[in-house]
């Protein structure tokens, strides 16, 4: 996937400047899809060269003048294309933080103890997440049940994007909690043994 389609689906709110995009992608997208800002604005200006957005001026005082991007047709009509191909390939995983775990049993117990304080690390993280994820979840659902708001909404694909990053961080968390418990019972031993 190009770091453009999901670019087009955050114009999809509407009209936004570079920096308004990249601080949606915090807020909305990163559940998904991570970007630098750097990235985001070297997309943005290919885009526009290919016709996919259009950018209009915006005359601020006191502070440098903005550009606002939008989706031309030729965009909805190349995002309404993606859509509708089959992914080429299922999800990647790269994660340095496995890989580590994976080869905690060849080290001594300071190896386990900087692989727990990095699950530990992720398990924090991942709590975070989760609560900013709750909090998008309570602003859109706004005292309204799932059910009504799915029923109701213009757009369902956010919020079940935020589902999945529900579910994702949920996951982690989990995962976090019985690796950390299995970690330092293994410590434990080690240091067991090597007291004997």
């Amino acid at each position: 996937m190009a770091l453009r389609n999901a670019v087009m689906a955050a114009l999809l709110e509407g009209e936004a400047s570079g920096y308004d995009l990249a601080k949606g992608f915090e807020a909305s997208v990163a559940n998904f899809w991570m970007a630098t800002p750097q990235q985001l604005y070297r997309e943005l200006e290919r885009m526009e060269a290919e016709g996919l957005v259009s950018a209009r001026v915006v005359q601020q005082e006191r502070r440098p003048n903005k550009r606002l991007f939008s989706l031309t047709e030729a965009g909805l009509e190349v995002l309404r294309d993606y859509v509708g191909e089959i992914p080429a390939k299922p999800l990647a995983l790269r994660d340095e933080l496995m890989v580590k775990v994976q080869c905690v049993d060849i080290g001594d117990i300071a190896d386990f103890e900087a692989v727990r304080a990095s699950v530990a690390e992720r398990s924090e993280r991942a709590t975070a997440k989760l609560a900013r994820y709750r909090r998008m979840q309570e602003r859109m659902l706004d005292g309204r049940s799932e059910e009504e708001y799915l029923a109701g909404a213009e757009r369902i694909g956010p919020y079940l994007t935020l589902l999945g990053g529900i579910a994702l961080e949920q996951a982690n968390l989990q995962w976090g909690e019985t690796a950390l418990k299995r970690l330092e019972q293994r410590a434990a031993a080690l240091a067991e043994s090597a007291d004997d």
